[in-house]
């Protein structure tokens, strides 16, 4: 519980003023030497020791860091936190989409950094398939455990918060100052919670809540792939006391209105609508988010819940939803399999997860 006392004002306003130093130094590297994104992105794993030593050294030493293992990773939270996402799978995922993103939407500041991107606003279908294939890769069977394969999809991820930084940060009009730098440490925080406590939560509105020891066991899972994404962990919470205070203060710091929000979450009702083959869930995909994220961000986001469904009936709506693969219950690989045919047939093309590319003019 001493973690408790690092979560007041003072720290979190510190917080939102710290970037990731590693990934800066890596980024001015490869935006000076554009071809080596090209080279990166052409490779399918971490690269080996031979092909970090062709590596410029601040590009090497961030792929370095990977090599990290930390001590405190205890198995059986890590096993407990695989096996709740193999029963759970389809429920998870679609947590996601209706609820842990429309709720970040929710808080203005972070929400300013997706607003200003052209691939959330113009490209929020393939913005939805990027993050599902994320959490598929980092919860891949052995993660952490026999393998450490989701680290080339983390360090890529990463690097793509970097870009992001970047590029609002030198390129952006009106970015303002009291946002923040643009993915702090606060907001990592906040994401990594809706990945995680929230989704948690989603389960318990469902009437489906696996328990303390599960929330826990997903809370240390998420602290290693914090860990490797750049987030401070010493922030992190440990236990779901923590979790749920740190989520509260966080919320009543950022969870406030904004025309970027409301931006965000009409985009992505307006997706499901065009996305979702069966067109009466498609209409009720507002009044799900509505559900799920509550009546004050409701209010803030400017989304109502047109009707009060008996929480079976969610459960009942999600299993139709587009985010269901292979039924309730598929084999990791049949649903990752589904998955790449369903975002192929979709969207014309294989989703992946690629650093951005520079073109030099």
């Amino acid at each position: 519980m001493e973690k408790l006392k690092l979560y007041n004002q003072e720290n979190l306003n510190h917080l939102r003023s710290q970037g990731d130093q590693l990934a800066e130094a890596t980024l001015l590297t490869l935006v000076s030497q554009p071809e080596l994104i090209s080279k990166l992105n052409s490779w399918n794993k971490l690269p080996d020791s031979q092909q970090r030593e062709e590596l410029p050294s601040a590009v090497k030493k961030y792929f370095d860091a990977f090599d990290t293992s930390p001590d405190w990773v205890e198995i059986e939270k890590v096993k407990l936190a695989h096996d709740f996402f193999r029963e759970n799978s389809s429920y998870y995922l679609s947590m996601l989409g209706f609820y842990a993103l429309p709720y970040c939407y929710a808080f203005a500041d972070g929400a300013q950094v997706l607003y200003r991107s052209k691939r959330i606003t113009e490209d929020i279908g393939m913005r939805l398939a990027e993050t599902t294939l994320f959490v598929m890769d980092i919860f891949k069977p052995g993660n952490f455990l026999e393998h450490a394969d989701s680290l080339w999809t983390v360090s890529k991820v990463r690097l793509i918060h970097e870009f992001s930084r970047y590029f609002i940060k030198n390129k952006s009009i009106g970015w303002e100052t009291s946002w923040g730098i643009p993915i702090n440490q606060e907001d990592m925080l906040g994401t990594n919670l809706a990945f995680s406590l929230l989704v948690i939560r989603g389960f318990d509105k469902l009437g489906r809540f696996p328990g303390k020891n599960v929330l826990e066991a997903v809370l240390h899972y998420w602290k290693i792939v914090g860990f490797y994404m750049g987030v401070d962990i010493q922030y992190w919470p440990n236990t779901a006391k923590e979790a749920y205070e740190l989520e509260s203060l966080i919320r009543k710091r950022q969870m406030k209105e904004s025309d970027a929000g409301k931006f965000l979450v009409t985009s992505l009702i307006n997706f499901y609508k065009n996305a979702i083959q069966d067109s009466s869930l498609a209409d009720l995909s507002e009044t799900i988010i509505a559900y799920f994220v509550g009546e004050k961000a409701s209010s803030i986001l400017g989304i109502r819940q047109y009707a009060e469904f008996p929480r079976p009936l969610y459960n009942f709506l999600l299993q139709l939803s587009f985010f269901r693969q292979s039924g309730l219950k598929p084999t990791y690989f049949r649903m990752r399999q589904d998955f790449h045919l369903q975002t192929k047939r979709n969207f014309g093309k294989e989703v992946s997860l690629r650093i951005p590319e520079l073109i030099r003019s």
